[in-house]
């Protein structure tokens, strides 16, 4: 990342012109690549729209555990209301949010979504962010491998510099988490929670979620960044909205942290008061199929346990619990029900 100086751009300019090196070497990355220029235009109007997010949880939030009780990160603005795109856990549990410009003004927002199925989160200031428009929507479909890219973040200490692309795929994350496009870029940034992303015309096209220690998903291992592509937002964005999250986030949970082991589904950890904690599911279980169904992976088993329609279905479980295999009845929730909803969701 390149440290935002005190003019923004010069920063930018210096980002551009390592971005420039990069395309010398990818050259066939499409659609054509804008001129110098109007990539410093476009990449000044994508970054004026960043800003740094505040988060103090609630007293007793039980995501605090994970999370702690204060967060910070990024979000850019993406409707002309001033709404702002985060990444959601960062939002979880609320109790106060503070979003922080450019400028250095922290404004006071609220929470309008959370939405468990892609993992974004949506806040909105209470009072105008004058002088902020709105970042483009792009396409995760127009960047290939390779590609060089835009990273920025908000807040006090944000930054902006240049990543690269190294990977499209689909992603399980071991806490019942799944979506089938993510992308992976190298070299890491720390700062990544809900940083925006950006191609070379300055639309946005992912926003922060993860350090991942294999961003290729092959040999060799390289560090880098998970950011989830804005095209899950596209088709959920007024819906969520309107609800607060969308109809595919109201789905089953059962309160299990996975890992995938030599070809099989292993419980690392068990959540306390959860589902599995009540069905009698152990850390060291091995998930060996779901409502009869033999899973081998995260994605087999989080896909076989969403085909229930309503969240608090009964789920068949057969596990390996020491040297025994036992079938388990267990009575699946709402993850948000286990939750405090933040004022305005």
């Amino acid at each position: 990342m390149v440290a935002r100086p005190s003019s923004i751009a010069a920063s930018l300019r210096r980002a551009l012109i390592l971005v420039l090196g990069a395309c010398g070497i990818a050259l066939a990355a499409t659609p054509p690549q804008p001129s110098a220029q109007a990539m410093i235009e476009a990449l000044t109007r994508a970054n004026d729209a960043v800003v740094g997010v505040q988060v103090t949880a609630a007293e007793g939030a039980r995501s605090a555990e994970t999370l702690g009780r204060r967060r910070e990160g990024s979000g850019v603005v993406i409707g002309p209301d001033g709404l702002v795109l985060t990444i959601g856990y960062l939002m979880l549990e609320a109790d106060s949010i503070q979003i922080v410009t450019q400028d250095e003004r922290s404004l006071p927002a609220r929470a309008v979504a959370y939405d468990l199925a892609t993992g974004f989160g949506l806040v909105k200031p209470l009072l105008p962010l004058r002088g902020v428009n709105p970042v483009p929507l792009g396409s995760h479909k127009d960047v290939s491998p390779g590609q060089a890219l835009i990273v920025a973040s908000g807040g006090a200490q944000g930054d902006i510099g240049t990543t690269r692309l190294v990977s499209k795929r689909s992603f399980s994350g071991y806490w019942e988490y799944h979506i089938d496009a993510a992308l992976f870029t190298s070299p890491p940034i720390p700062n990544h929670s809900g940083a925006p992303l950006f191609n070379q015309r300055g639309e946005l096209i992912g926003i922060g979620s993860l350090f991942v220690a294999d961003a290729l998903g092959e040999a060799p291992r390289i560090p880098g960044n998970m950011f989830v592509p804005v095209d899950l937002l596209k088709p959920i964005l007024a819906e969520m909205q309107q609800t607060g999250t969308s109809r595919l986030s109201r789905r089953p949970w059962l309160g299990l942290t996975s890992a995938e082991q030599s070809g099989r589904v292993q419980v690392v950890r068990v959540t306390a008061g959860s589902p599995a904690q009540a069905g009698g599911i152990e850390a060291g279980d091995v998930i060996l199929a779901v409502d009869g169904v033999g899973v081998a992976t995260l994605e087999e088993f989080y896909k076989r346990l969403w085909l229930h329609a309503n969240p608090d279905d009964e789920i068949g479980l057969t596990v390996l619990q020491g040297a025994q295999v036992k079938t388990m009845t267990l009575r699946a929730v709402d993850r948000m029900s286990t939750m405090t909803k933040p004022a305005g969701i």
